[in-house]
């Protein structure tokens, strides 16, 4: 049985000025860094476990930060939802425009922002990324973003009944995963 940590990116000024944030290539801020770094050492991960990412600059500074200059491999697969028009803006800034209201009204998991993906396409794309990854049978500590996180939790644990947002962890932390378990990681 293979034993999978799924971590969250650390803060980026995104995070911290609470903007959607997708394909947007940011760095993590000084704070991001600061905390991560507090962190280092913590995650004790098994032999002969590989290491991926998305690939985006702020999953690569994550990696670099917890375990240092390990060799990995990126998987895009695992990028966060695009966020198309509304990608750096934040909830005061869209409130009153049209498109952002009738992405937001009904179900936002489908509906898709202008030039963007819906949380069913994120899901999609980032669910066949992680099977075949798993394919392998190998363990991984994955460094990625929120919702990706909190949309393999949810497919894998769907007995908890848990939303994307429950899941969804702190940056810096995520899961362990190991068969049909899984512990928190937690501050």
């Amino acid at each position: 049985m293979s034993i999978i940590y799924l971590i969250r990116h650390g803060k980026t000024e995104a995070n911290e000025r609470h903007l959607y944030c997708g394909k947007t290539d940011l760095p993590l801020s000084s704070g991001g860094i600061e905390a991560l770094k507090a962190l280092k050492g913590r995650y004790s991960v098994p032999e002969r476990c590989r290491f991926i990412t998305s690939g985006m600059l702020r999953t690569e500074q994550t990696l670099e930060c917890l375990f240092g200059a390990v060799p990995h491999s990126v998987e895009p697969g695992l990028r966060e939802m695009d966020f198309g028009t509304f990608e750096m803006r934040g909830y005061e800034e869209l409130k009153t425009d049209p498109a952002y209201q009738t992405w937001l009204a009904g179900d936002n998991h489908t509906n898709i922002p202008p030039g963007g993906e819906s949380g069913d396409m994120m899901e999609h794309r980032v669910l066949a990324a992680f099977r075949t990854l798993m394919e392998s049978n190998r363990n991984a500590v994955i460094i990625t973003h929120g919702g990706v996180i909190a949309a393999i939790m949810k497919h894998l644990f769907p007995c908890e009944h848990k939303n994307l947002y429950e899941w969804q962890p702190e940056p810096g932390y995520g899961y362990i995963i190991a068969g049909d378990r899984y512990l928190r990681l937690v501050q």
